[in-house]
């Protein structure tokens, strides 16, 4: 469908979806129910969703393909620039308004949706609330024209353990030169420019970070091949090797030692990201394990009137509901303990609802005519990208200890 068409199924206009997102932020308090505002957005995602992405998903993951038609769409719809100031191309919009967005569309593909949302979570809001206003010129406004970012912090010997990153950032003269390996990058292949996280003095251990923006096309700068996933199949995963990179003194982030501090704000908020992708994920599992078994037929009646099948249906509701308002509290007031909380319920609320709709489709949930494993695959990783759910436990009960002075 045109995007003209699809805006007019959704009956309004983009332009009524903007709206300041500091102001949205400050004023609004937690509650299950989403404003105007957040409906159309919501509403925008979804018909996308059921349009585009959710014909075409089974393919993309078969193939192994990156979704660049999509991906294109949603930039035309203002959906790759949701929270990024309207002067620089974005929408202005709140966390939860993206949030839901990332939601809607993991629910139709969640390769698709988990590119969406580490593009906007991970690099775009990193570059509208750090950068400078030339960095913004450089690094932001054409990210929301169809330009990708990326996000490196993991290495082969650092993913949970921050501190420990080797990838080194040399001050000479007006440039620094990095050097270092980068590993699980998202989008990396197709991605124009990524946010590099280095130590300039690995003795400060946290303290000696700080944060880089890189072009993709720096001299030294290499991409490795694309690693082969369990899950979101159409979502592309490599190495990245910087070899005497250097780049203009300008393109720091923050200032030197601000490096720990920014890669934590971004993984907080990333978080909500992810708990909103692992709850579409869910949402697809319980839509395919209820269409299905209202068709069925076992013992002379529809799978839905068998005691056993209602309460697995009737559990991934509950799992999904949970974990969806988990989602909202942590977009709305965001903090460590809210996203990691939010990610931690999610993400095993995912695999668990696939589990589930796996068992209700018996053999046919072990099919690749059907969408079940494919949603079983994807739940899966929910629980390692963005945090391992181990970590995000630790996470949840330091601030809970430390809540009550407990620590």
């Amino acid at each position: 469908m045109a995007t003209g068409a699809l805006l007019k199924t959704a009956k309004y206009s983009l332009s009524t979806l903007q709206c300041a997102k500091a102001t949205v932020t400050k004023i609004r308090t937690f509650t299950t129910i989403l404003n105007e505002q957040q409906q159309e957005i919501r509403e925008l995602a979804k018909n996308f969703a059921d349009e585009n992405l959710k014909p075409n998903a089974s393919k993309l993951d078969l193939e192994g393909r990156f979704p660049f038609d999509q991906v294109k769409r949603l930039t035309d719809l203002g959906l790759m620039g949701v929270t990024v100031d309207e002067e620089y191309g974005g929408r202005g919009l709140d966390y939860l308004s993206l949030a839901v967005a990332v939601e809607e569309l993991s629910r139709g593909c969640a390769s698709t949706g988990m590119i969406m949302c580490l593009h906007n979570f991970l690099y775009a809001n990193l570059v509208n609330e750090k950068g400078t206003p030339e960095q913004k010129e450089i690094f932001l406004r054409e990210f929301t024209k169809g330009a990708i970012g990326c996000f490196a912090l993991s290495e082969p010997d650092a993913g949970s353990d921050v501190a420990n990153i080797k990838t080194t950032a040399t001050l000479d003269g007006d440039h620094w030169v990095l050097n270092g390996k980068k590993s699980w990058l998202s989008s990396a292949i197709e991605g124009s420019a990524v946010a590099v996280f280095a130590t300039f003095d690995p003795e400060l251990r946290h303290k000696g970070l700080a944060c880089f923006l890189v072009p993709m096309d720096a001299e030294g700068l290499f991409r490795g091949k694309k690693e082969p996933l369990m899950g979101v199949r159409a979502v592309t995963a490599c190495d990245m090797t910087l070899e005497e990179v250097r780049i203009p003194r300008s393109y720091m982030l923050g200032q030197q030692g601000d490096g720990f501090k920014i890669a934590m704000e971004q993984l907080d908020q990333a978080r909500i990201g992810v708990a909103a992708h692992a709850v579409g994920i869910a949402q697809a599992a319980l839509d395919t394990a209820m269409n299905y078994a209202k068709q069925r037929e076992a013992f002379g009646k529809s799978l839905t009137r068998l005691a056993s099948v209602k309460d697995r249906l009737t559990d991934m509701s509950i799992m999904i509901d949970s974990a969806r308002l988990l989602t909202y509290r942590a977009a709305t007031d965001v903090s460590t303990k809210n996203s990691s909380m939010a990610k931690y319920v999610a993400s095993r609320n995912a695999a668990a609802v696939a589990d589930h709709c796996v068992q209700i489709l018996g053999g046919r949930g072990l099919s690749t005519n059907y969408d079940a494993e494919r949603h079983y695959r994807d739940a899966r990783g929910t629980q390692i990208y963005g945090g391992v759910t181990d970590i995000q436990k630790r996470l949840i009960g330091h601030f809970l200890l430390k809540e009550h002075d407990a620590l």
